[in-house]
């Protein structure tokens, strides 16, 4: 389908950066959000005005994430997917040493961000009966040692598995992609020996673009090495 429309969100960098190119690639228009508004536009103008609407947002106001929802619409008309995949991490980890300013900021983008974009779109998805995906973690699978990250990761998982039977109703499709270590600015130091952003975001594609009668609920996706 070459009309369908995908909104993904921190998509200035990393997987979502990624995501937009290949989606772009295989005739989906795309939709961008991020915070950092100079990024988003090089992207725009690499992929082509024709197929990319950028909109800057910071997604932790409910008010710009809505302008958001509500220019893609007033664009391109529908919204057949949309990658909720902003996220952040911790510098100091554990919960004893822990700081509180920090957990607050990591639940306002990992947990309620998600949430403020899936009651959005979730409207304007129920009349293309799209496909909301969301970006987990290899972290949410699995126990930490005082990871709040993680934690943050395992409602992502847990609310992917509750928002699918919930889109179930009418035909909708939800899935969790749960990446290992990814090469991306999350990291103080580069890993090139974990996942490209690319290896993530051809993994969302393939959730896309399966058979509409099947839905892929989760993918992980680790690094071989």
């Amino acid at each position: 389908m070459s009309d369908r429309v995908m909104l993904i969100t921190g998509a200035s960098s990393g997987i979502g950066r990624a995501t937009a190119r290949i989606a772009a690639r295989d005739g989906i228009k795309v939709v961008i959000t991020a915070r950092r508004k100079e990024a988003l536009e090089s992207l725009a103008t690499e992929l082509g005005a024709d197929k990319t609407l950028t909109v800057p947002a910071d997604l932790t106001q409910f008010g710009q994430l809505k302008q958001v929802v509500d220019t893609a619409i007033d664009h391109f008309g529908r919204l057949d997917i949309v990658f909720a995949n902003a996220g952040t991490g911790l510098d100091q980890p554990g919960t004893e040493q822990g700081d509180p300013d920090e957990w607050q900021q990591l639940i306002d983008v990992n947990i309620r961000a998600l949430l403020w974009t899936a009651k959005l779109t979730l409207p304007h998805l129920r009349k293309t009966k799209g496909h909301f995906i969301m970006t987990g973690s290899q972290a949410g699978r699995i126990s930490l040692k005082g990871s709040i990250y993680g934690a943050s990761k395992w409602f992502v998982h847990g609310f992917g598995a509750n928002l699918a039977e919930e889109m179930e109703e009418w035909d909708g499709r939800c899935t969790v992609i749960a990446p290992g270590m990814v090469n991306t600015e999350f990291f103080d130091e580069p890993k090139p020996d974990k996942l490209d952003p690319e290896d993530v975001a051809r993994a969302v594609l393939f959730a896309v673009n399966a058979e509409p009668r099947a839905t892929v609920r989760e993918i992980l996706i680790t690094p071989t090495y």
